[in-house]
């Protein structure tokens, strides 16, 4: 798979972006890009135009760290998008062979006992492509909706993209779809060889004209912590604080976990959907599916 593309319209986006005020340089006259020249940003990264314009065309094969370093400086990329620029770097090499990871990976028993052990707060076994391998009966009853709708195949992506019911559930739906895009395109950059993830966003770019256009912008984001903002058809508003924790070993899973400040109305909401969870049970729990007089399965 070549990246070459991907590393140009990166450098390019970033370039554009980033004007020569931020960067410290004096402007004079009229210009012609939004943002920085060629010329300033090998200037700024003490390298030759030619180079740089070797780089943007989207050739970093044996580029040296020090480069990489210097050439996120120039552009002011975040520690996300530096690391995104060292994965594009690297995946410019050759393609791998026996390390390419498993599809789907285990969900280890002690992993699913830690889930599971958490039953007042919503809890999932999340993949870097955003699929809930695993969940427990309360992550599932708050996510009901997305393990209802067959289209979604448990993929937080999929129900923030495909399923009218994202929009209502998300308060802050074009965060939440900035965030979505953002960690795919991370994880497109650290593994370029992923058919899984190569299909999932031929799926969304087909399917999605709103993940097109984001998917265009070449932002990168890591989940980490955050507050959500949902609501919820059974019990109403919520805003629940979302850490992330990954696991430390090779899986490319993590544990993520949503919780209520103690005394608040979404501590209220979230155990009165776990009265609900509890009496459904973990293979089944019914919630309204866009229209309140019905109710549809939820499978896990």
């Amino acid at each position: 798979m070549d990246n070459r593309d991907v590393v140009s319209a990166f450098l390019r986006s970033r370039r554009n972006r980033t004007t020569p005020e931020q960067a410290g340089l004096p402007t004079y006259g009229q210009r012609r890009v939004p943002g920085l020249r060629r010329g300033e940003v090998a200037t700024l990264a003490g390298v030759s135009v030619e180079y740089y314009t070797r780089l943007e065309r989207g050739n970093l094969k044996g580029v040296s760290d020090s480069v990489l370093d210097a050439l996120a400086r120039a552009l002011r990329l975040d520690d996300t998008e530096r690391m995104y620029l060292y994965d594009l770097a690297r995946a410019a090499g050759p393609a791998p062979g026996a390390s390419r990871r498993e599809p789907r990976p285990t969900v280890r028993p002690s992993v699913a006992r830690i889930v599971e052990g958490m039953p007042g707060m919503p809890a999932f076994v999340m993949n870097d492509r955003l699929d809930t391998l695993d969940a427990n009966p309360l992550g599932r009853a708050l996510y009901a909706q997305m393990y209802a709708d067959p289209t979604c195949r448990a993929n937080v992506a999929r129900f923030a993209f495909l399923s009218p019911e994202a929009r209502r559930f998300y308060v802050d739906w074009e965060r939440m779809a900035r965030f979505a895009v953002g960690a795919l395109r991370v994880e497109a950059g650290r593994h370029p060889h992923d058919r899984e993830l190569t299909n999932l966003i031929g799926e969304l770019s087909t399917r999605s004209d709103s993940f097109r256009v984001l998917w265009g912008s070449h932002d990168v984001h890591v989940f980490r912590e955050s507050t959500k903002r949902l609501t919820h058809p059974l019990v109403g508003d919520l805003e629940l604080d979302q850490e992330t924790m990954r696991l430390p070993d090779d899986s490319g899973l993590s544990v993520v976990v949503y919780s209520a400040p103690p005394g608040t109305a979404a501590e209220e909401a979230l155990k009165l959907l776990a009265v609900g969870s509890a009496t459904s049970g973990p293979e089944q729990h019914t919630v309204p599916a866009g229209d309140p007089s019905t109710t549809a399965p939820v499978r896990t």
